[in-house]
């Protein structure tokens, strides 16, 4: 397997050292919602030594956005950071406990159709991490290996309502079927930032009509 896509210690350096060099973006608009996402690297499950990150398929009985492909995440609340939003949100809906230690950094914000601002912050988990999946929140969970992220086969744009803004998806074969934006251009950004050393940006994709709401 490539260098890049082995979890240990020199990943885990570089994925520091790219997500620090990243001139990230922060959304100012105060009438967003804010939210914020963990983008999680660990062990995949199938094959030991290769690194991953954790997806989730939303509850179908979920008020917003039920059964789509999503980061685990969540609204920042009343006195959050960010960071500690995305930690707990790994907590609640994964039972993952993880520390400010194990952050390595942050992608831009995107904004959504929904009225939010996400904040991806990525979060270092290693080898060893038992899930304990939320029923209420989480239906699957998922490790997308590296190597699916490292694909040429994504980015996939199909044509959005503004011919200047083409909605990004991707097609995982972790998945078996398409996964839409916001999830899949903020794992995008993650592949061209942390796997790819770019400083690809991605706010100005779309998403499909029925991840507005």
């Amino acid at each position: 397997m490539s260098q890049g896509h082995v979890l240990d210690s020199r990943l885990k350096l570089l994925t520091e050292q790219r997500l620090n060099r990243f001139d990230y973006r922060i959304i100012g608009d105060s009438s967003l919602r804010h939210a914020a996402v963990a983008l999680a690297v660990l062990e995949h499950d199938q094959n030991p030594g290769h690194a991953s990150i954790l997806l989730t398929r939303r509850s179908g009985t979920m008020g917003r956005h039920s059964g789509q492909f999503a980061l685990p995440g969540g609204k920042v609340d009343s006195g959050e950071t960010p960071v500690q939003a995305a930690l707990r949100e790994l907590h609640e809906e994964l039972g993952i406990d993880a520390d400010s230690e194990e952050v390595l950094g942050r992608l831009d914000d995107y904004p959504t159709r929904s009225q939010f601002r996400i904040t991806p912050i990525v979060v270092w988990l290693g080898g060893t991490c038992t899930l304990m999946p939320s029923p209420d929140e989480v239906a699957l969970v998922f490790r997308i290996p590296f190597k699916e992220l490292d694909s040429e086969a994504i980015p996939i744009f199909e044509p959005g309502i503004d011919p200047e803004r083409p909605i990004l998806c991707s097609e995982f074969p972790t998945l078996g079927q398409r996964m839409y934006s916001p999830t899949a251009s903020i794992v995008y950004q993650f592949r061209e930032v942390v796997i790819r050393g770019l400083s690809t940006r991605v706010a100005q994709y779309d998403q499909p009509r029925f991840a507005w709401k």
